[in-house]
């Protein structure tokens, strides 16, 4: 078996094969980040052994391609997160950071760590999550402009006060801009002006993507809309995020990559556990947001903020509890919701087989 390191950038991918049983480098190679070096890539893995693995570092936005190139092709991948190829390059006996050193560090933290997420072919997870972080980027931008907006008014002396967070809405857009409308002629009102019509195109922009988002999610995930405290910007954060949940072993797996999972104060008290500061915080943060609104909306999950203070904890303690039964309550609604578009795409197949038999 030859686990084979890559390690990618923009214009290259510099991949180093590793012999599974010794650890030993047996070949390394450098090829471009395009069709032509995928190929070369892997034809190279091919001459090497019938038996190889690829183990990529987990940067998507650069190893995206190349993904889609070796997964239909036959090849295994797992993704190795960047911490462990830290403690791979301290233990090695070569010193120094270069692209092939980088690579053996990946295919030997893959060697160290059998249980890494297998990379698969992705689905309409990425369509997801590229429209939310799309929704977000326009979201960030349209606050950046609000705010520059803000001092411009301020300066101006337009005679208008504005409460917080209403230059999303189109009513308070038209009252600012009939309020540059009646000042003097300047440079500040003309960029005013501007930024009031720009603020105006990315609320258009933002509303429309969140339509599509929620028609997504309604057809994607309706069962995790319905779980209280949910909202279609939420479900299409958790679906995107996750990539995924089969590919997760257990739910508990699921907790730990979220980061709701508790962890150990120490070896010598199994009772007492700590934050857990690890995982992927995006996707902490939306299960963080369904807790608070569950936690106040919702009769069930009082109850049991209720039940877990009487038993001695802080309401952050209690919080966290709830986190991690809405985990395991999200790892289960996803797991079923792609089990039953696995059983309908099975089932689409089966009737075009049908139908071409019978024609």
């Amino acid at each position: 078996m030859i686990v084979i390191g890559i390690d990618p950038h923009m214009k290259s991918h510099t991949a180093v094969a590793v012999d599974a049983a010794s650890g030993r480098t047996l070949a390394e190679t450098t090829v471009g980040a395009d069709a032509q070096g995928h190929e070369q890539l892997l034809l190279w893995a091919r001459s090497l052994g019938p038996e190889r693995c690829f183990a990529l570092e987990d940067c998507r936005h650069l190893t995206g391609r190349l993904e889609r190139h070796l997964l239909p092709r036959g090849g295994r991948l797992v993704r190795v997160p960047p911490k462990l190829m830290a403690a791979a390059r301290s233990s090695a006996r070569s010193y120094g950071k270069s692209d092939p050193i980088d690579a053996a560090a990946v295919a030997r933290a893959a060697l160290r760590e059998p249980d890494l997420p297998v990379a698969v072919l992705v689905g309409p997870e990425q369509e997801v999550r590229l429209l939310a972080d799309h929704r977000d980027d326009l979201v960030g931008e349209r606050g950046h402009i609000q705010k520059r907006l803000r001092w411009h008014l301020h300066d101006l002396e337009c005679g208008l006060e504005l409460p917080p967070r209403v230059l999303d809405r189109y009513v308070w857009l038209e009252r600012v801009e009939a309020a540059l409308h009646g000042l003097p002629p300047s440079t500040r009102r003309r960029i005013a002006l501007e930024q009031v019509q720009r603020c105006r195109e990315l609320t258009a922009e933002v509303r429309a993507l969140e339509r599509e988002i929620r028609s997504l999610m309604g057809a994607l995930a309706p069962e995790l809309l319905a779980l209280p405290g949910c909202s279609a910007l939420l479900a299409a954060q958790l679906v995107g995020q996750v990539a995924g949940a089969a590919r997760f072993s257990s739910e508990a797996a699921f907790a730990m990559h979220s980061g709701t999972a508790p962890l150990p104060v120490c070896s010598g008290n199994s009772t007492r556990h700590r934050l857990n500061r690890c995982g992927n915080r995006r996707l902490n943060a939306a299960i963080h947001m369904i807790a608070i609104t569950q936690a106040c909306m919702h009769p069930p999950a009082i109850a049991f903020m209720e039940r877990k203070q009487s038993a001695g904890m802080s309401s952050r303690e209690a919080r966290r509890c709830l986190k991690r039964y809405i985990a395991r309550t999200v790892f289960r609604t996803l797991l079923r919701s792609e089990q039953a578009r696995a059983g309908e795409v099975v089932q689409a197949e089966f009737a075009a087989k049908e139908l071409a038999v019978a024609v």
